[in-house]
């Protein structure tokens, strides 16, 4: 690029889900755009190692499941059903390179400079790149804007070597099933992985130092989704410390402490799952005045601004909920607000989604959070076994649950474990946007025989007036 094409009205730093959206609303807001990715390929983590790969993985092995576990009850006699492990992965790979390569496609569309080497910021208004090559080249720019996200925490006395002792990067891609997998941590990446490799034949076990999987999770649907995945073969070992995790042999030895008493136990795999931190190597934060604060996070305002200006930051790296959608929109709210626009982001509507099989999809509060605020409510709930639809598919391990104020009528929590509760938990979400009331939702008229009906059923519920049940 022509050093008379290098100046920007925007550098966004980073291409994951915040980062490419954010270029993407910035340029149809009219602002030249760049976009600086270390890595090879557009799309973050959640597009190459991260989302994506993982629920390609997921439904692949619950395809494998299926067929090997439950073809039979629906009239089909598979004789042999055999792992193809290397094709499945291969599978993986393919999904990603569309998506990533879709990511470009969209910066060529809407013409954005997208550029991959490591970017550091020099000074306000300007942005280095090392590229591969290890040519550098430097941008000159109005506005900054950091959506560098996150990488997996891990332990100071636990390496992760991605082939022993691995981070869910390294869970996507073993070569062969291990006989035995140790999960740390039983949040949503853990549970997820510990799924996908559990249906393939691993004997996983999920240790936890809290008492429940899913901390943040309500308390009732936690212990539902806990007995399910016991059910399916997962082995848990909660209120337990991982004291030390050591390679030997072509394994780890692993000892773990649960009211104190200790236990050394060996894994093939070994998968650190405690979370996320905040990546900010390398940006030059320093260069500009900037520092993060003890958690690691860089501080914004109310419009995303940092301390420095003509900086802004968004996504993972400024905390908050660690989610691709959290980051998308704080991305357009970003651009907007660059352009002279006064948008919001509604961080109280948040979705968290479990991909486990059921799924557990969430939105609002949860029951132990009302009681903590003294908050009065009422409870709508509607269990699948009573659901036409779902009888009907096989899939009728869940419930709805519907958290509503006791004088408004409005819906404060919904609380989705089904087969489908990724989808259907949007429904909610906008309701909720409109500050509908429970009384709204059982008074829609839902398709029949449809998984969502279980939604009306449980705003009826709250009401005392269940049809189904």
């Amino acid at each position: 690029m022509a050093e008379s094409q290098n100046k920007f009205d925007v550098v966004v730093i980073g291409s994951g889900p915040g980062g490419y959206i954010a270029a993407i609303r910035c340029a149809q807001l009219g602002m030249k755009t760049a976009c600086v990715e270390k890595d090879p390929t557009f799309g973050g983590t959640c597009l190459n190692v991260g989302c994506i790969p993982s629920k390609a993985l997921l439904e692949s092995s619950h395809f494998f499941h299926k067929m090997k576990h439950e073809a039979t009850e629906h009239g089909i006699e598979v004789p042999t059903v055999n792992l193809q492990l290397k094709k499945m992965l291969a599978r993986k790979d393919e999904v990603v390179k569309k998506l990533t390569t879709g990511v470009a496609g969209l910066f060529k569309k809407n013409k954005i400079y997208g550029i991959q080497g490591l970017g550091t910021i020099k000074s306000l208004g300007e942005v280095t790149v090392k590229k591969p090559d290890g040519t550098t080249e430097t941008l000159v720019t109005k506005n900054i804007l950091i959506a560098t996200g996150s990488i997996p925490s891990s332990f100071p006395n636990m390496p992760i070597d991605e082939k022993t002792i691995v981070s869910s990067t390294g869970a996507l891609a073993f070569s062969e099933v291990p006989k035995s997998l140790l999960v740390i941590g039983g949040g949503y990446i853990g549970l997820e992985m510990g799924s996908v490799w559990s249906r393939l034949g691993s004997k996983v076990t999920v240790v936890e130092f809290l008492p429940k999987i899913v901390p943040s999770m309500d308390e009732a649907i936690s212990s539902r989704l806990l007995k399910v995945l016991k059910d399916q073969g997962i082995e848990f070992k909660l209120n337990t410390a991982v004291k030390s995790v050591t390679p030997k042999g072509s394994g780890a030895e692993v000892v773990l402490e649960s009211k104190g008493q200790q236990e050394t136990l060996s894994y093939d795999k070994v998968l650190v799952s405690i979370g996320r931190k905040p990546m900010t190597e390398g940006l030059g934060l320093n260069n500009v005045g900037l520092k993060t604060n003890a958690k690691g996070f860089l501080e914004v305002d109310s419009n995303f601004k940092t301390a420095a200006a003509g900086i802004f930051a968004i996504g993972d790296v400024i905390g908050g909920l660690m989610l691709a959608h959290k980051a998308e929109e704080e991305g357009v709210a970003c651009a907007e607000i660059m352009a002279g626009e006064k948008p919001r982001v509604n961080y109280n509507l948040v979705p968290g989604i479990l991909y486990t099989h059921p799924e557990v999809a969430t939105v609002g509060k949860t029951e132990e959070q009302l009681k903590a605020a003294n908050v009065p409510y009422k409870l709508g709930q509607f269990r699948f076994v009573a659901n036409g639809r779902a009888i009907s598919v096989g899939e009728t391990e869940g419930l709805v649950k519907l958290l509503v104020h006791k004088e408004s009528d409005e819906i404060l929590g919904a609380h989705i474990m089904a087969a489908n509760a990724s989808e259907m938990i949007h429904e909610l979400c906008v309701a909720m946007e409109f500050n509908a009331t429970a009384e709204d939702i059982a008074l829609t008229m839902h398709g029949h025989p449809t998984l969502s009906e279980a939604i009306k059923e449980a705003a009826l519920n709250s009401h005392d007036r269940t049809l189904n049940a």
